[in-house]
């Protein structure tokens, strides 16, 4: 089967980090979060991933390639401008020609897409659009959906007496090639205000698929760190590591004082390097190549690749971009760090 990665945003809100990076490929636990979705695909027998661009198409091919490397083929869709959601998905129409599955690609979720699939069958539909509960809906598009779990209408932004429900659209879906039939070509189309209510008022058969405990989407620096914090805390596994049976995760190529303090939970990535009397974490997370300084302390952070945290910095509650040097003038900086210019970021 294939997947279908919607991976053309510009990330406006979650800028600085998206200034010279797509949205996709900003780093989750040092690796693109393009690349743990694709992973977790993988895992359910998806073996072919089509990935829709527009904004710095580049940075996502130079990295994924044909995907030979990772064990799975690879296509490129790119958009010379935006088209939506919608028309991005009518853009891979010739590469869909059986049920295939589409992804928002700034989400991070635990979704078993095995069973999403085999509930999509069992119900007949033409779509089925997983979806996640809030709090307070008023910020979303609610769905409501009958006994069945088929959909009954989409309601923008409605007020708490307007809806009963509190479920809303998580950016992942399962469609039958047919359903392109029904987007119109050459125009930005949104699936989401536009495509659905037009399937439901033509009779198709929407259903719903709620079975999502952990969904996140990764659209601004608070939500950026919150991401990192939750898998940290264990809320949502890593293949690599298990935060809930032990908090600390070092890479084996790391070198690290005998003397440096190192509290958990903490990632310190390949080839890091940490220096006498410094502390790291918690809720640290240092990327490759890293080296850490005599005396620096490290605490509710995501350090990108080849970060150098001189003696005596500290850096706490921020990111800190790829290639930056943060120097003991940076003392206690509390922000988003780019190698020119810091921004303030609130957590």
């Amino acid at each position: 089967m294939k997947a279908l990665f919607l991976a053309g945003g510009f990330g406006t809100r979650l800028k600085p980090i998206t200034d010279d990076l797509p949205k996709p490929m900003v780093p989750i636990m040092g690796k693109p979060l393009l690349e743990r979705n694709i992973e977790n695909l993988k895992k359910h027998g998806i073996d072919e991933v089509l990935l829709s661009t527009c904004y710095k198409p580049h940075k996502i091919e130079e990295y994924f390639g044909s995907g030979e490397e990772r064990g799975i083929k690879i296509s490129y869709i790119f958009e010379e401008k935006p088209l939506g959601t919608g028309g991005a998905i009518k853009n891979a129409h010739k590469y869909t020609d059986d049920t295939f599955v589409v992804f928002n690609a700034d989400i991070l979720s635990d979704i078993d897409i095995s069973e999403m699939i085999k509930f999509h069958k069992k119900t007949g539909a033409i779509a089925t659009i997983a979806v996640t509960q809030v709090d307070n809906p008023s910020n979303y598009g609610v769905i409501e959906h009958d006994e069945n779990g088929f959909i009954q209408s989409f309601k923008e932004k409605p007020q708490p007496h307007e809806s009963c429900s509190n479920l809303i659209n998580a950016g992942i879906y399962i469609f039958e090639p047919e359903l392109l039939k029904e987007i119109p070509s050459g125009r930005a189309v949104s699936i989401e205000r536009e495509t659905y209510p037009h399937l439901l008022q033509k009779g198709y058969k929407l259903a719903v698929y709620n079975a999502c405990s952990y969904w996140l989407d990764v659209g601004t620096p608070q939500k950026y760190m919150i991401a990192h914090y939750d898998i940290l805390e264990g809320r949502l596994p890593i293949s690599e590591h298990n935060f809930k049976e032990n908090s600390k995760y070092i890479s084996k190529t790391a070198k690290i004082s005998p003397d440096a303090q190192i509290i958990g939970p903490v990632y310190i990535g390949e080839n890091v390097e940490i220096g006498a009397s410094t502390v790291i974490g918690p809720n640290t997370v240092l990327g490759a190549h890293c080296s850490v300084g005599t005396g620096a302390k490290l605490s509710e952070s995501v350090i990108w690749d080849s970060v150098h945290v001189e003696n005596g910095a500290s850096v706490k509650n921020s990111v800190v971009m790829s290639d930056c040097i943060v120097d003991k003038n940076s003392e206690k900086i509390s922000c988003v760090l780019t190698e020119n210019k810091s921004y303030p970021i609130a957590v």
